[in-house]
């Protein structure tokens, strides 16, 4: 199993000054720790859950080019990138660009955007959900054959390519990794068996309904006709640890118990925000003892 952090808060003391030095010294203990994937938050204001929307909030695709000048092998990536912030043959560019950058270590997450405040703020179109699955089907059709390398127009009800160049191709063949994030089991999980490499569910859904989650998944896959064991099975969601579970923590013989429960079920990426991972001792255990243990469920 590999596990994953997912950077979803940016406001940190020091204030915004301060943000470049924690950002990067977040990704190289992370790195050093032997986690294998950080992703990014992709909004423009933060969410609900997290704090009021005028926390701070970075760019992600900007965000990820400074953590690939900062690292050596994470691999990078957002875990959602709403479908209606950018047009498709931009954000294959911006994924593209990162994977060469990188030195091959870009994925493409993705989903069809919920958080219509920060749209109307921005002045950002926000169009109806069925639209919106809409659009993100057809961006994971150019996304497929973009990042590959062909160039046939692509000419879809909502986006019309008359040539989806990408040069320079990404470093990774066929192409990076594709997420959609999400649990929609009549839509999201679908397009997941049709076009994905991976899925991104949340954690606190409950071990019975990620359960649930996957068997709609593997029916999915048996209906057009995907193999099921070819797609990664990732979940997200929260660790913060310290050694004896002080103050609503996790001792990490508790984190690691839940972890084989997941890996019991099929996970095999398990992404995490960890509320503490500015301070410099946040990745101290997960390094010698969360990292080694999950090497041997693999």
């Amino acid at each position: 199993m590999q596990l994953g952090i997912h950077v979803n808060n940016f406001t940190w003391p020091g204030g915004p000054t301060a943000i470049a030095p924690t950002l990067a010294g977040i990704a190289q203990r992370a790195e050093a720790a032997g986690i294998a994937t950080l992703s990014v938050m992709d909004h423009f204001f933060q969410i609900q859950g997290q704090g009021p929307p005028e926390l701070e909030m970075l760019e992600a695709y900007t965000t990820l080019g400074f953590i690939a000048a900062k690292t050596q092998k994470l691999r990078l990536g957002t875990i959602v990138t709403g479908v209606s912030y950018r047009h498709p043959g931009l954000l294959m560019k911006q994924v593209a660009t990162l994977d060469v950058l990188s030195g091959g270590r870009a994925y493409l997450g993705i989903g069809a955007a919920w958080y219509e405040e920060e749209h109307v703020g921005l002045g950002v179109p926000f169009p109806p959900l069925k639209e919106r699955f809409e659009r993100l089907e057809e961006t994971l059709k150019i996304a497929r054959q973009m990042l590959a390398g062909d160039e046939t127009p692509i000419n879809g009800k909502y986006y019309q390519l008359t040539r989806p160049m990408c040069h320079p191709l990404p470093i990774q063949k066929p192409r990076p990794m594709i997420v959609v994030g999400g649990s929609g089991e009549r839509k999201t999980l679908k397009l997941v068996a049709k076009y994905a490499d991976a899925c991104n569910i949340f954690d606190r859904l409950g071990l019975d309904e990620l359960r649930h989650k996957l068997e709609v998944l593997r029916e999915h896959c048996e209906t057009v006709g995907r193999p099921y064991a070819e797609i990664v099975k990732g979940v997200n969601g929260r660790l913060r640890l310290t050694r004896d579970g002080r103050n609503g923590s996790q001792t990490p013989a508790a984190a690691l118990e839940h972890i084989a429960q997941l890996h019991e079920l099929g996970m095999s990426w398990v992404n995490v925000s960890i509320p503490n991972a500015h301070e410099p001792d946040a990745f101290d255990l997960i390094g010698s003892e969360i990292i080694p243990a999950m090497q041997k469920l693999s």
